[in-house]
Order: C-alpha cells, then sequence, then structure tokens
C-alpha cells in the first residue's frame, strides 16, 4: 500500500452528533484541543488526527465545526478532502447544518460519503431503519445516493470498526483531484512554539513540502524557508499531497502570515480579482426565491472568505435552485485561485451557503458575453479536456503568447501548458515564434494578421515620406501594434521580412517595394554630393552648401552623407565638414610630396602647397596625423 494515493477524510454533520466523539473512537485523539472549545464543548477551530484504516493505510482526519455560526470553518475544512464521514444522530435525524454541510460537500466536488448514523444507543431497531430510510431519501438526489450508512454508538464502542472498514471501501477508487504539480497549502492555523518560531497547518492540495524549502505566502508575496515539517506530530523531511501538515516558517512573524493565507511555490501562483467558473445555485434556506445576477455574496476558496458578486454569463438574469450556469465571479479582494479549485457562496444576509462551484479560468477578461472560442475554452476547462483549453486559450490571445504566460491565464501548471503547446505545434496546429530567449506561440491567423498590419503601416509611412528608407522599430510599434510587447513585436517583423512584407536597412525596418526607390534617391543623391566633393577637394564646401551646389534636398543630403561615410566614401572632419576619400588622397599625395623635398613643414607651409585655407589645413593636417602619414613636432610636421 506504500503507492496508494494520500486522501484526507473529513468530518461533517449538526452539532452535537457526536462527530469529535466518533472521531475520538476511530483515532484516539480529541479533536476538541482548544480550551475554549473543551468549556463549551463544541468545535470552533479545525482539529485533525490520523486515522488508520484495516488495510494498514493511513489518512488524515480533519473534524470540523458543526455549531451554525461555524460553518465558515466547516468550508474551510472540506476544501481539499477526498472522503467525507458524515454523522447524523440516530435521535435527532437531518437538521439544518446537515443540510447546510452535505450542499458544501456537493458543491466542492468531495467525491465520497460514508454515513455514520451516531447515538444508535439511544434508539431501537425499528428507529435505526426509519433514519436510514430518511438519510437515504435526504441523499438521492446528491452524488451520495449510494453512501453507505452505518449505526455506531462512540460511547459503547459499538459500529466502530464497521464505520473504518466502510470508510476503507469509499476510498477505493478515489483519486485526488490533484493537477497541481507545485507546492499549494490553504493555511488554517497559525500559532508559535517556543524555540522554533511560527507554525502554520493545513491540507497538502499538491507538490511536496520539503525541509530547507522555500514558501511564498499570498497574497502578501512574502517568502520563507521551511525549517521543519511534521505530519501527525511526527518529523518528516518531505510531505506529500493529501496529507495534513504543520510547518514551521521561521522566517516569518505570526502577524506575517493568519489563517485564510496560501502557501505556494514561489513564482508559480498568482492572485486574481476574478475568476470564471460553473456556477451551481442551491437555495439551502428553502425561500423558493431563484439568485438574481450580480449579487453580492460572500465567497470561500481554501480557508479565506471574501465578498463578490456572481454574474451569469450570456445575459442570464436569474438561476433557480439547483441549476448551473457559466458565471464570473468579481471578488472585492484578491484570490490565489487555480483552474479546478472548488468554491462556495453564501448568502449576504442572513448567511447561508448558496451554492458554488468549480473554477475554471483563473484571470479572465472582465466580460460575461462569451465568445464561440470563450465557450470552446470554457467547455474544455470543465471536462478536463486540457489539450483543447490550451488551444482555445491561445486562440483567444491578441499576440503571440509564452507557455508561462498562458498557463497564469488558465491557472493550470506551467509544465502541463507547455506539453500541450509543443504536441499542438508539433501537429500544425500552433505556430511559434522566437523571442529573444521565449518561444512564443500563436496560430498562423494571428500572425498573417500582424504582418498585414505591419505592411500597411510600412506603405503609409512610405507614402508620407516617399524619400526614407524606413522607420524605427519602435515607431512602427506604436503604429501597428501598440499593445504588442517590444521582443514579441521583432519576432512579428520577422514574420514579416520572411514573407517579403518588410525589410531591415542601417537599423530602419521599410517596405521592399518603396525601399527601392528611397535607396535609388539616396544613391542618386550621394552621387551628385561626391561629385562636388572630389571636384573642390582641398576646398569642399560645408554642408548646407555643399547641398546647395549638389541640388540635394536637406534630408536626403544627410541620408546620402551617412550612407556615403558607411561605404567609406566620406570622411566627416567637424560638424559641417566632409571630404571625400578621393580628395583626402590627393592631400597625401600633395603633403607627401612636400615634405619628402623639404623634410618638415607647417601648416602655413602646407597649406600653401594645397592652395587652401587655415580653416580646412587644420583639420585634413589632423585627420593625416592621425592615420600615420604625417608626424607632428612642435609647430612642425615630417612623414610618418
Amino acid at each position: 500500500m506504500a503507492n496508494a494515493p494520500h486522501l484526507v477524510l473529513g468530518t461533517a454533520g449538526h452539532i452535537d452528533h457526536g462527530k469529535s466523539s466518533l472521531t475520538l473512537a476511530l483515532t484516539g485523539t480529541d479533536p476538541d484541543r482548544l480550551r475554549e472549545e473543551k468549556k463549551r464543548g463544541i468545535t470552533i477551530e479545525l482539529g485533525f488526527a490520523q486515522l488508520k484504516l484495516p488495510d494498514g493505510r493511513t489518512m488524515g482526519v480533519v473534524d470540523v465545526p458543526g455549531h451554525e455560526r461555524f460553518v465558515r470553518q466547516m468550508i474551510a475544512g472540506a476544501t481539499g478532502i477526498d472522503v467525507a464521514l458524515l454523522v447524523i444522530a440516530a435521535d435527532d435525524g437531518i437538521m439544518p447544518q446537515t443540510i447546510e454541510h452535505v450542499a458544501v460537500l456537493e458543491t466542492l466536488g468531495v467525491p465520497a460519503c460514508v454515513v455514520a448514523l451516531s447515538k444508535a444507543d439511544l434508539v431501537d431497531s425499528d428507529w435505526i431503519a426509519f433514519m436510514s430510510d430518511e438519510i437515504r431519501s435526504f441523499l438521492q438526489n446528491t452524488p451520495y445516493a449510494q453512501a453507505e450508512i452505518i449505526p455506531v454508538s462512540s460511547v459503547e464502542g459499538t459500529g466502530v470498526e464497521e464505520v473504518r472498514a466502510a470508510i476503507q471501501r469509499a476510498c477505493s477508487g478515489v483519486e485526488p483531484a490533484r493537477q497541481h504539480r507545485a507546492l499549494r497549502l490553504p493555511v488554517d492555523r497559525v500559532f508559535t512554539i517556543k524555540g522554533a518560531g511560527t507554525v502554520i497547518t493545513g491540507t497538502l492540495w499538491s507538490g511536496e513540502a520539503r525541509v530547507g524549502g522555500t514558501v511564498e505566502v499570498l497574497p502578501s508575496g512574502k517568502t520563507s524557508r521551511i525549517r521543519s515539517v511534521q505530519m501527525h506530530d511526527q518529523p518528516v523531511d518531505v510531505a506529500c499531497a493529501g496529507n495534513r501538515v504543520a510547518l514551521n516558517l521561521p522566517d516569518l512573524s505570526t502577524s506575517q502570515i493568519t489563517p485564510g493565507d496560501f502557501l505556494a511555490e514561489p513564482g508559480t501562483l498568482a492572485t486574481s480579482d476574478r475568476f470564471d467558473a460553473f456556477f451551481t445555485y442551491l437555495d439551502t434556506a428553502k425561500t423558493g426565491k431563484p439568485l438574481e445576477t450580480g449579487a453580492r455574496m460572500h465567497v470561500a476558496h481554501g480557508t479565506r472568505e471574501v465578498l463578490g458578486r456572481v454574474l451569469f454569463c450570456d445575459g442570464k438574469k436569474t438561476l433557480a435552485s439547483g441549476e448551473s450556469t457559466y458565471a464570473q465571479i468579481r471578488l472585492e479582494e484578491p484570490l490565489p485561485v487555480a483552474s479546478s479549485d472548488r468554491f462556495i457562496v453564501r448568502t449576504y444576509s442572513p448567511v447561508q451557503v448558496a451554492g458554488g462551484g468549480r473554477i475554471l479560468l483563473a484571470h479572465p477578461r472582465r466580460r460575461t458575453n462569451l465568445t464561440d472560442v470563450d465557450r470552446t475554452m470554457l467547455d474544455a476547462l470543465r471536462d478536463g479536456n486540457t489539450a483543447t483549453a490550451v488551444q482555445a486559450a491561445v486562440e483567444r490571445e491578441e499576440f503571440p503568447a509564452s507557455a508561462a504566460s498562458l498557463a497564469r491565464g488558465l491557472g493550470l501548471p506551467e509544465e502541463v501548458v507547455s506539453e500541450c503547446l509543443e504536441a499542438a505545434a508539433a501537429a500544425r496546429k500552433l505556430v511559434t515564434l522566437q523571442a529573444e530567449s521565449d518561444t512564443l506561440y500563436t496560430t498562423r491567423r494571428v500572425v498573417q494578421k500582424h504582418v498585414s498590419a505591419i505592411e500597411r503601416a510600412l506603405l503609409a509611412f512610405h507614402a508620407k515620406n516617399p524619400q526614407a528608407i524606413g522607420i524605427a522599430s519602435e515607431d512602427l510599434r506604436r503604429q501597428s501594434a501598440p499593445r504588442c510587447s517590444a521582443s514579441c513585436f521583432s519576432a512579428l517583423v520577422r514574420e514579416a521580412e520572411a514573407a517579403g512584407k518588410a525589410t531591415h536597412s542601417g537599423g530602419h525596418i521599410g517596405h521592399p517595394s518603396a525601399q527601392g526607390a528611397a535607396a535609388a534617391a539616396i544613391d542618386d543623391a550621394a552621387a551628385a554630393l561626391l561629385t562636388v566633393l572630389d571636384a573642390e577637394f582641398a576646398t569642399p564646401p560645408l554642408r548646407t552648401d555643399l547641398f546647395t551646389k549638389a541640388g540635394v534636398d536637406p534630408r536626403m543630403g544627410d541620408k546620402a552623407l551617412n550612407q556615403l561615410k558607411r561605404d567609406g566614401k566620406v570622411t566627416k572632419l567637424d560638424a559641417d565638414l566632409f571630404f571625400s576619400e578621393t580628395a583626402i588622397q590627393k592631400c597625401v599625395q600633395t603633403v607627401q610630396a612636400y615634405l619628402q623635398e623639404h623634410g618638415e613643414a607647417s601648416v602655413a607651409d602646407l597649406k600653401d602647397a594645397l592652395g587652401t585655407t587655415r580653416k580646412y589645413a587644420v583639420p585634413l593636417l589632423e585627420l593625416l596625423d592621425a592615420r600615420g602619414i604625417t608626424k607632428r613636432e612642435g609647430n612642425m610636421r615630417t612623414l610618418g
């Protein structure tokens, strides 16, 4: 049985129906630990113990409150359990909290249930049979219609082993819903142990709690290492999902973590102020009234409860008891929700359990009108078809997206989403783009849409700027896809280049058809400038006069000069002075001939030899010094 799944048993039932007494008889542990609980005789906080089954397996037991004022704690305890032990007193029968607790168990998706008909020693066999029929009728329209009903007396000890055996039978075939591989744990208790510091307890929903590991507290974002791990008062190195655990978190004070907080592997879970869900309304208060969309309600998830509104999708106005629909739950405080999590809602006032459901999309857009793709994705998440859900999520994205961002949006593990994306890409249902160090996924339709937008923006730019060779990438992004990230846009531009709709030139992006004409115009301007610079080699005109003499527009002239500089045909000596390389070579020949004949020369000597003025001679000779053609010694120059 070493490989059997770790399961959690949760008790449920009305106050004084004997849940804690039965837990003590089954486990040997008294869950009523707190002084006030002993004094008042009711379970207020969550107690937990360990149950040994006949086949040798053990399971954690969460004993939850039954008093009507403590239904919230009951919800916290029921979250994360796999099998329910519903305790109904034989002398009392089905009571209001019995009804509420079954509604909670059903809505949270607890798959299996055993009914313990407690206090059987107080009634006769006929009454036991009658009450068993009443319970069977009560459960007939729930998932627990076939639940075993076992008479038991904690006082006399009769029926206890039969209950234990029934729990083992209920466990067979139950697979814990723990699709998330990273650590997730809702905190239900926080306290301090002298010499150790802060300790929390909770049911480990998924992943492993490991000594030396690090956890993040949500919603605060604070982190702590795990100094020690305990399961049922015994230290362990590692605790697996499905176990009740206590974690010593020495880096946090009790004011920095409270019941209702969530522990997660750092960076794997994000809070959300809304989520899409498949919601069921349950009129447990028997008001006979339907629930109206937009109703303000208490929303319980994990061990936290916040206020929020339930908005039905696709214009649905009301929901009758027992009916279900897609809904968006908008929260007044964010919760660390993920896909497939269960939640409960309770009416605002008076407070009564009123249904709940399963979270499908953890980070949706604010909308209640569903598109076809939205509905496909929600249907797939509801059916557990992760591949279809991931495909639909990609199709909903305006831009190519990474596996990490898609996983965050869906509330699914990144490794699961990555596997689906890679399979879809291999089957050519999706295309991949490389953005810096990340792979992006999208559809061919989305790529074509953005390539067309890039092309339109480029053609519009060239129409307004016929002589421009292109536009800066950031300016093009702002014009064609302002909501796209820079790295994603670069990947889309590469797709446009591959499609022959864009091309890079000199740090700018242009359209191939327009760039040819612009490049030709620049080439013509460059040739005209070079002709003037070659002709007036020692006294070239300054920049503005150069453009005038060459008959070139200044904007085009600057582009042409930049091209000539890149091609090594022109050298810039100062802000407005340019020499062609041909002119420089003529000057070199003149200077070399003069120095070979005279040995050395001053600036005045060389300017006269060049037939120019000091304004041109000084920067020109400094260029020859830099190239090693001449060497300056004081006011004289010799050959280098």
